[in-house]
């Protein structure tokens, strides 16, 4: 014999933590098998390293041109994982209804925003992790404070998640698969990412340099390239872009 209530059911929402974590595994799984966006967060981004660092296309200027590229490379990495492939495939999980479904949840919206960018920092930590090794096997010398670098990643992430999830949830899908693409190459030409900012005309570098993937690039090379401190300034751009993206994402976005 059980006691009287042992079996009962106990209806209701689980914890709010424990739903995040969970969507934020599942888009962690999700992310990972998907062949497309391995292609645009870790092929692309390795092909890239290691073509201009071995081949001498574009101007780096003085000392070896690894050390230059490879902090514009981790500011792809976010940029191609926060925003590029987080708008994409958001914009289809809300074109095919996936998200309506998800609104219907005890998952509140801006839990939702936070489950994924967990994921995206999740897939970040990997992408670094292969990146610096790749660069080490490359030759590259690394300086400067580790909690600047992963204070730079952490704002570079949520001002890019924030802009990918704001134009996902505002645009058609196919709209948000074109411009987010558009958006990816023009910030790495244009981004201080393998083309110095300094070869753009003067005019055009007081407007680039405030851009987050310029903030993020630059201040990384400041602290990696030239051993500088806490890049105070770059980190307020993205300071910025941070709260500014994802408090427009959580006003705008609409869930179908």
């Amino acid at each position: 014999m059980t006691a009287t209530g042992t079996y009962s059911p106990r209806p209701g929402a689980a914890p709010l933590s424990r739903m995040i974590r969970a969507q934020a595994a599942l888009e962690t799984r999700m992310l990972l098998r998907n062949g497309e966006q391995l292609l645009l967060t870790v092929v692309i981004p390795t092909l890239l390293l290691v073509l201009f660092s071995t081949v001498d296309i574009v101007d780096t200027g003085a000392g070896e041109a690894v050390d230059f590229l490879t902090p514009g490379i981790l500011a792809l990495a976010v940029v191609s994982t926060a925003f590029t492939g987080q708008a994409i495939a958001t914009g289809f999980e809300r074109r095919y209804g996936v998200l309506k479904r998800l609104a219907s949840s005890p998952l509140p919206r801006w839990g939702l925003m936070t489950a994924k960018t967990l994921s995206v920092l999740v897939t970040e930590v990997l992408q670094v992790i292969l990146l610096t090794a790749i660069a080490l096997a490359l030759g590259w010398n690394p300086h400067g404070n580790p909690v600047a670098v992963v204070l730079l990643l952490v704002l570079g992430t949520a001002a890019f998640s924030g802009l990918g999830l704001l134009m996902a949830g505002t645009l058609k899908a196919e709209a948000t698969l074109a411009a987010a693409n558009l958006v990816f190459l023009l910030l790495l030409v244009g981004g201080g990412v393998i083309v110095p900012l300094e070869k753009f005309p003067s005019g055009a570098q007081d407007v680039l340099r405030l851009l987050p993937v310029s903030a993020l690039s630059d201040g990384l090379r400041d602290v990696l390239q030239h051993g500088a401190g806490m890049p105070w300034g770059d980190l307020g751009i993205l300071a910025v872009w941070a709260v500014a993206g994802l408090a427009a994402a959580g006003r705008f976005f609409r869930w179908e």
